[in-house]
């Protein structure tokens, strides 16, 4: 119990931070990329197009097998910081598409005929209405960010001993099923359980920041 516990924190706080560095990084992109427009947004989007061509999976093992080290807490850091950096590719492009739709509104023309300056535009007022969207987007991929540090965790590349995480929980459970079939179980459905509140709290969220609804 007392590792069950304490792998669903480094779980969550995995699934936290690499969303964290996604949602800094995809905003900003994305943001700078749909109100600039034109041949600058062009050349942003190609960028992320060419980062999508390559395998997920594929860069963080590879990062993570570059930068192996034996302190399991620096390797934690860098698992945040190699997930965040290829999951922000999707989020610059809901942003994006968001801030197309926005840029031409009459609160962004006032906020532009009152001086204010396009960075300023940016991040006063585009980034605040595409909130809901992204509180929503983020939600949903805490859950993914949490499997693919499983499968990290499985294969050895993640959570290094004395950490634990569901993942290593659930690599170990695979090889007791037959004698103990709780080891696998417990992590499971603690999982299941913790995926689902999330879902339901990307909903909740999505209405409380959602300005329309206000």
């Amino acid at each position: 119990m007392a590792r069950l516990i304490f792998g669903l924190g480094i779980s969550l706080l995995v699934g936290l931070a690499a969303t964290v560095v996604a949602i800094t990084i995809g905003v900003t992109f994305g943001a700078i990329a749909g109100f600039i427009g034109g041949y600058v947004d062009e050349a942003m989007m190609r960028f992320v197009d060419v980062l999508y061509a390559i395998p997920f999976v594929f860069f963080v093992i590879v990062l993570m097998t570059v930068i192996d080290t034996p302190d399991p807490m620096v390797k934690l850091l860098w698992i945040f910081a190699a997930i965040g950096a290829v999951e922000w590719l999707t989020m610059a492009r809901i942003v994006r598409g968001q801030t197309i739709s926005l840029r031409k509104k009459e609160f962004v023309e006032a906020a532009r005929a009152a001086g204010a300056k396009p960075l300023e535009i940016v991040f006063r007022h585009i980034v605040p209405n595409v909130l809901g969207p992204v509180v929503v987007f983020a939600t949903l991929n805490i859950p993914v960010i949490i499997l693919a540090e499983s499968f990290l965790s499985f294969i050895g590349l993640g959570v290094q001993e004395p950490l634990t995480s569901l993942g290593s929980l659930l690599s170990r459970g695979k090889d007791q099923m037959t004698n103990a079939p709780w080891m696998l179980i417990a992590p499971a459905v603690t999982m299941l359980i913790a995926l689902l509140a999330l879902n339901f709290l990307g909903d909740g969220l999505r209405d409380a920041l959602d300005p329309k609804e206000r």
